[in-house]
């Protein structure tokens, strides 16, 4: 019996089996039908010369910045690694909190024996100056932790004692600094206070008997916190206090003073701790210090603006308090140029894998039979990077400006390096986080790998948008001196005159009510069009302002309470700055195939704006009609760019072993005989 249900259960199933169609040859799996990597150059062309739209991206340096980019590529410190038949080098950020650290560490020793940090401090003038920029930046885009740690030592530690120093102080300190006798940080941010510097607990008082200051942590809240270096590696710590002289508070001061011996023990009478494993930039070692009645040589103020007599008396050349804090704080400024330059290069990072990837990655057929298309032919692609491309680009050429007037400041242009660097420093960050999260999605669940880069920057560059100013403190002190110098002119009934308000000494611009394609590409426009926007919200926002004081409100307060007008504001004023810059920039070049491509590039970057901004249709400047154009005209700038992509991020000039396995062959990568 059971032998005859066993029969009929193989009759049974081959009845079925032989009813069945054959399999379509289309299913059959054989390397023919495959997914097959194609290396973008395949099919895409340069339509202009890369290496000179790289030149006006990158700006200067460029052979300074290969040099350092091939001496990484060198060492065996910078993690090199093959994948996919191609050589890599990013950080290993499987490693622990601890050796992150040692090998940043190790890093930084490697490059100061290979004479990357020559003249950083010690040469003076702007070559000197581009070209620590130009090393910084390449630092940066290998692993933001070593650009960090070079960061507190160069640009806070260092840069500390050489604008607030005078020459006893640049004498003893600069040259060790450079070679890493001496390892820096920089003591200003406490626990409970960031931003507010002028708001800081820690107190130094003068000692005559001895002529030393004592500095002095009064509470917890006064505990410097988040300074970078200061954990494991840093022996001298430039400390921001206040400084008391016989009871009489003189406000924010600097001063030097050793928390390490050379064998690096702590000090007496400090206490140093850890401030933990953190989401990013865990190779920097970020800890928190007291000071308990530490004694320091009178001579360990720096003095370049005040200085404390043997005898206990306090001398200083600007006698007002609020000017002399500026000065204290003014020297910071070049924290805040690095900061927006070494974003932009993030930014360039990830959409340089972003796109690459994009051009050789294929999603779904639109019709039966039909190959699968590329990513960046998907027109939602185009418009979720394409965007995002043209404002790197344009903030790419603004940054480089700003450099340019940063190393050629005078005493002149100071106030406008403030103000433009507070208001780059803002939108550059958050437009790279940005930046960075669309380019994660953009690639799938490879953006999920540390190898693949894009997402684990955005842990790494998060930090920018709050240190060195929280950026919409920093944008309410963009809007604060736009304010001021509106209300100055009109007071003094004198012609606008600096931070790019000129156009206001000119009738207002009158928009057309069509826009056209030609209207909107045309540079007229796009720049009449900014005016008038930062023209309007300047205007509305002192009117406001204005009329609250009219009812007794004091000034700080009716700028508080008009944040939203503050910050639409300062964003154009910010937006317009880089729209000059672009234009600068294209007047100068010859005509031909880079102007053609950056004149598309400028018209993204000018309508992108402008469609992500609500504030032209909420006050009339455009109609409705006018909004659906202006989106409509985007859309075909993305289509026009869209030959041009590979073309556009290859002029980054970043070099292959930069980026990540996903940017090239990410199917060898990815195969069994690459484990």
């Amino acid at each position: 019996m059971s032998e005859y249900r066993g029969l009929r259960r193989a009759h049974i199933l081959a009845n079925h089996i032989l009813r069945s169609p054959p399999p379509s040859s289309n299913l059959s799996l054989t390397p023919e039908v495959c997914l097959q990597y194609s290396p973008p150059e395949l099919n895409e062309s340069y339509g202009f010369d890369v290496k000179e739209m790289r030149k006006l991206l990158d700006g200067h340096n460029l052979e300074d910045r290969d040099w350092l980019y091939g001496l990484m590529m060198q060492s065996n410190l910078f993690n090199r690694k093959e994948i996919g038949g191609k050589v890599f080098v990013s950080p290993d950020y499987n490693q622990t909190m601890e050796q992150q650290r040692q090998i940043s560490m190790k890093r930084i020793l490697y490059l100061l024996e290979n004479g990357v940090f020559q003249g950083w401090l010690t040469e003076t003038g702007p070559e000197a100056e581009l070209n620590k920029f130009a090393l910084y930046e390449v630092c940066g885009i290998y692993d933001y932790s070593l650009s960090a740690k070079l960061g507190v030592h160069f640009l806070l530690w260092g840069n500390a004692v050489k604008f607030f120093g005078t020459k006893r102080h640049h004498e003893k300190w600069l040259k060790d600094t450079e070679d890493y006798l001496v390892k820096g940080c920089f003591a200003m941010t406490e626990l409970g206070h960031g931003t507010n510097v002028r708001g800081i607990e820690t107190v130094t008082t003068y000692d005559p008997t001895t002529e030393e200051f004592v500095i002095n942590t009064p509470c917890e809240s006064a505990q410097k916190y988040w300074i970078g270096e200061a954990a494991n590696h840093a022996n001298h710590a430039i400390v921001i206090s206040q400084l008391s002289i016989n009871g009489t508070n003189q406000g924010v001061h600097v001063f030097i003073a050793q928390i390490r011996d050379q064998d690096g023990n702590i000090c007496p009478n400090v206490r140093i701790a850890d401030c933990g494993h953190k989401i990013g930039l865990n190779g920097v070692d970020n800890g928190r210090i007291w000071f308990d009645n530490l004694r320091i040589p009178r001579e360990n103020l720096l003095n370049s603006v005040a200085d404390v007599l043997s005898d206990g008396k306090y001398v200083s050349s600007i006698k007002d308090p609020d000017q002399r804090f500026g000065a204290f704080l003014a020297p910071l400024t070049s924290g805040r140029v690095t900061i927006a330059s070494s974003a932009i290069y993030s930014s360039k990072l990830g959409l340089a894998v972003a796109i690459r990837y994009s051009l050789s990655r294929r999603a779904f057929s639109v019709a039966a039979n039909c190959p699968e298309v590329l990513l960046l032919d998907y027109p939602s692609h185009q418009r979720r990077l394409l965007p995002l491309l043209a404002k790197t680009y344009a903030m790419s050429i603004a940054v480089n400006d700003l450099k340019m007037i940063y190393v050629k400041r005078t005493a002149e242009t100071n106030k406008a390096i403030h103000v433009v660097s507070s208001g780059f420093k803002a939108v550059l960050t958050w437009h790279n986080m940005r930046t960075l999260q669309e380019c994660r999605q953009a690639v799938g669940g490879q953006g999920l790998k540390t190898e693949n880069r894009v997402g684990h920057l955005k842990g790494e560059y998060d930090v920018q948008t709050t240190f060195e100013g929280d950026n919409n403190v920093l944008m309410q002190l963009v809007s604060k001196a736009l304010f001021a110098e509106y209300v100055s002119c009109k007071k003094r009934n004198k012609p606008f005159k600096g931070l790019g308000l000129e156009h206001m000494n000119s009738p207002r611009p009158v928009l057309p009510t069509q826009l056209t394609s030609s209207t909107l590409r045309c540079s007229q426009f796009q720049k009449n069009v900014f005016c008038l926007r930062e023209r309007d919200l300047l205007e509305r926002f002192t009117s406001e302002v204005a009329e609250l004081q009219g009812r007794g409100e004091s000034r700080e307060f009716s700028i508080l309470l008009n944040h939203q007008l503050s910050e639409d504001l300062s964003k154009a004023f910010t937006e317009k700055a880089i729209l000059q810059t672009v234009l600068d920039a294209e007047a100068k070049l010859p005509p031909g195939s880079v102007k053609e491509v950056l004149g598309l590039v400028r018209s993204m970057y000018a309508l992108i704006c402008l469609e992500e901004d609500p504030s032209l249709l909420r006050y009339g400047h455009l109609s409705r009609d006018n909004v659906g154009d202006v989106r409509r005209e985007v859309c075909k700038l993305c289509g026009e760019l869209r030959p041009h992509a590979l073309a556009l991020v290859a002029s980054f000039g970043i070099p292959d072993a930069f980026l990540s396995p996903i940017a090239f062959n990410w199917v060898e990568a990815n195969a069994w005989s690459s484990l």
